[in-house]
């Protein structure tokens, strides 16, 4: 399955939307997305996950590589709007205590085009 990845910036935050799977195939994909963004040096980054199918031990990995990199800056990375297979994982691998875990995007994350 294809993964999609979009980001919207703005006023030193950006809000990451990813949709399909994230798995050995497509962790790639991610890794990539989250080094160009870095490189921008928001000073925190939310995740959505609400498009989210399907996420393996890789994909986990590639979220607390860039939450480190994140901290390493001062910076925070968050999780918003898992789907329930997502939470499960999350909680069984005990990172749903690592990252903070929305239910839903944050509002001041829920920018209009154009403000």
């Amino acid at each position: 399955m294809e993964l999609k990845v979009s980001t919207r910036s703005h006023a030193g935050q950006a809000l990451v939307a990813i949709t399909g799977e994230i798995d050995l195939y497509t962790a790639p994909h991610l890794q990539s997305e989250f080094t160009r963004l870095l490189q921008d040096g928001p000073s925190r980054v939310v995740i959505d996950m609400s498009g989210v199918d399907f996420c393996d031990s890789t994909g986990m990995n590639v979220l607390l590589s860039a939450l480190k990199r994140m901290k390493e800056r001062g910076g925070a990375l968050d999780v918003a709007a898992p789907r329930p297979a997502v939470r499960k994982i999350l909680q069984v691998t005990g990172l749903d205590s690592v990252f903070t875990v929305y239910d839903a995007v944050p509002q001041e994350f829920l920018i209009t085009e154009g403000s």
